[in-house]
């Protein structure tokens, strides 16, 4: 809770610790080893007369009942109720200050480079494991590092939001008002989503197994009725201008990036177009910002850099929209990608390792889904992509590309709130297979969260991610990416995107043995534990008849004979990477060749540039790729 909700909040007599002594514990009892985390909920929830399923809900919608290593999120929270720890979490700079990678990614305009002199980096004010520690009598490591007082400490913040607020009531639908201020929010609006979530998280109900092996459940309520009319209370924000093209399930307010001439001829910070009459949007990418809410939307405002579409934030899912989605964003460091696609940041930390919450997976959902409906994107792998995922343009640019947001983005848990789940969709011994790990179950060995290439390992944890090998053995090396490594293998670096596959890809099959199932990927034969896999359907693509390689591109331009005068053609770099005969890889669509020539500020200059020549979009790597149609064979996968 940031400092100003915590003043609001307060009444006459003060804010300090409860006034009136609560409920007594139950004694702490003997549970079965996977059920003492539900037993921790029914203790703390007795103790300080919160509703359980509140708390539960509250706790489902911060972590999903999670304890998460001990690792805090994206917005600094620690343990299942995501208490708030700034000075322990630490502070990151921003994606947009790594280097490397050219936003644009368009060589007809000089690169945008990041900036040395850029904002310090603004951590959110949120600091509650502080009071809940005042609360319980305790410090705040414990309550980072023990799942049962962290329970506790949430519990504390709960019923002292409530009696601030003056409600005697033991009825769930009367603590509407103390799960909003919950949120953390500085906005009116955002609280009541957040709070709303919870609810309908109560009527439904909830059951899982936590990423700890706890089997947790909250029973199902209908027809609660909360008061929201609580939140008015609150004293926050509600002037924020709301966006105009979010859906109305969430919170979503107007931060529009600048679209400004500037010294020199140039302009920022991203292109004025007039989608989807003029270009199709088919690509809808996730990015993680590598730094806080405040950091990303003073990025997003700075007339002289770049910007994206929309940035949702971690504590409360509050979204905040900056470019129209008619226009380009200047956001996955490929012009092609960027001219068909819409750009979504997330507060968080892809390099450390640091965990997403309930409230941004659910709003962030709501959005893309919303999003997906209108332009006709396919909620499938090959076009609800990763930064990650998004190809270099050249050669020389893959090494710079980002990789965010990372192997701890739950891309299964994403597409269930999606309505598209990841699951089976071929026979059994299908020809091709999509990649489904269990997230909770698996915990492969990644090193770097610390620092990148630092050989350190990382927190133990859940991840979308499994390392392909060169030959059915675990002990094996890893595959080599020519254009990141050369001939050396990959390595498990939290960055290194190598010789990885991730959750809802779709890859052919190359072979298998024992327990085993190699996948074609960069041209190599990349085996992985056939638990990590189910069949799938769909198309492939190999090489024409008569054709020992094909070439692989990272976009998918015109040919030069396309182009009008005055427009320089766009050279076609094929990439470092070798497909060949007999090899396939499978199809995410056909599209056409474009090229959006914008390089002035003058919008009636700019262009977009068709040709004849048409592409098969393909699982090629970790990245998707480019292979012109007239060379490839397009086949089922039977």
């Amino acid at each position: 809770m940031s400092h100003t909700l915590a003043r609001r909040l307060a009444v006459a007599g003060g804010a300090g610790l409860l006034a009136v002594a609560l409920a007594t514990p139950v004694p702490a009892q003997a549970q079965p080893p996977n059920q003492q985390r539900q037993q921790d909920f029914v203790n703390a929830a007795r103790e300080f007369g919160v509703p359980l399923d509140v708390l539960l809900g509250v706790s489902y919608l911060e972590s999903r009942w999670d304890y998460n290593a001990a690792t805090p999120s994206t917005a600094a929270g620690y343990g299942p109720m995501h208490l708030t720890d700034l000075r322990a979490a630490g502070v990151v700079t921003s994606e947009f200050d790594q280097g490397g990678e050219d936003p644009r990614g368009d060589a007809a305009r000089p690169a945008v480079h990041p900036k040395a002199d850029g904002p310090a980096a603004t951590p959110p004010s949120l600091q509650t494991v502080d009071e809940a520690a005042a609360l319980l009598h305790t410090d705040a490591a414990t309550l980072r590092r023990d799942p049962a007082q962290n329970i506790r400490g949430g519990a504390a913040l709960l019923a002292e939001y409530q009696r601030r607020l003056g409600v005697r009531s033991t009825a769930a639908n009367d603590w509407y008002g103390a799960v909003a201020a919950y949120s953390g929010s500085d906005d009116v609006t955002a609280a009541r989503s957040f709070a709303d979530e919870v609810f309908g998280t109560l009527a439904t109900g909830e059951t899982r197994t936590t990423d700890d092996g706890q089997a947790v459940t909250l029973a199902a309520t209908p027809g609660l009725a909360p008061d929201r009319a609580q939140a008015d209370r609150l004293g926050l924000r509600a002037e924020a201008p709301p966006a105009t093209e979010c859906p109305k399930s969430v919170a979503c307010e107007s931060v529009p990036a600048p679209y400004q001439e500037l010294p020199g001829g140039d302009y920022g910070n991203h292109d004025i177009a007039n989608r989807p009459q003029s270009q199709k949007i088919d690509t809808i990418v996730i990015h993680d910002t590598e730094g806080y809410w405040a950091d990303a939307l003073t990025l997003a405002q700075d007339p002289t850099y770049l910007a994206w579409h929309y940035t949702v934030r971690s504590q409360d899912g509050l979204i905040a929209q900056h470019v129209a989605t008619k226009d380009v964003g200047w956001h996955a460091g490929n012009w092609y990608v960027n001219a068909k696609s819409i750009g979504v940041e997330h507060e968080g930390f892809a390099a450390q390792g640091t965990w997403y919450t309930e409230a941004m997976y659910r709003s962030s959902a709501k959005l893309v889904g919303y999003l997906a409906k209108r332009y006709g994107v396919p909620l499938d792998r090959a076009h609800i992509i990763g930064h990650d995922n998004v190809p270099g343009t050249t050669p020389a640019t893959i090494a710079g590309m980002h990789w965010d947001p990372g192997p701890y983005w739950d891309w299964s848990h994403y597409f269930d709130l999606l309505g598209a789940p990841i699951k089976a969709s071929g026979r059994p011994g299908s020809p091709m297979v999509t990649i489904a790990p269990s997230f909770a179950t698996n915990k492969p060995a990644i090193t770097g969260c610390d620092k990148i290439g630092s050989g350190n390992p990382c927190p133990v944890r859940g991840s979308e991610a499994v390392w392909l090998h060169t030959a059915p053995d675990a002990s094996s090396p890893l595959l080599a990416d020519v254009g990141l490594h050369g001939s050396s293998p990959s390595t498990v670096d939290v960055s290194d995107v190598g010789s990885r596959v991730a959750t809802g890809q779709k890859y052919a099959v190359a072979g298998r043995q024992g327990g085993w199932t190699a996948i074609w990927y960069l041209g190599q034969k990349g085996w992985l534990p056939s638990s990590a896999v189910v069949p799938a359907s769909g198309l492939v693509v190999t090489p024409r008849p008569g054709k020992a390689t094909v070439p692989v591109y990272g976009r998918a331009f015109p040919e030069a004979s396309a182009y009008p005068a005055g427009i320089t053609p766009q050279a076609l770099a094929p990439m470092p990477y070798t497909f060949a005969a007999g090899q396939k890889y499978t199809a995410g669509g056909i599209v056409g060749s474009e090229y959006y020539s914008a390089t002035t500020f003058d919008v009636s200059q700019h262009v977009v540039v068709r040709g004849k020549t048409r592409y098969a979009e393909i699982q090629f790597g970790h990245r998707v790729e480019y292979v012109n149609l007239d060379d490839v064979l397009l086949l089922p996968a039977i």
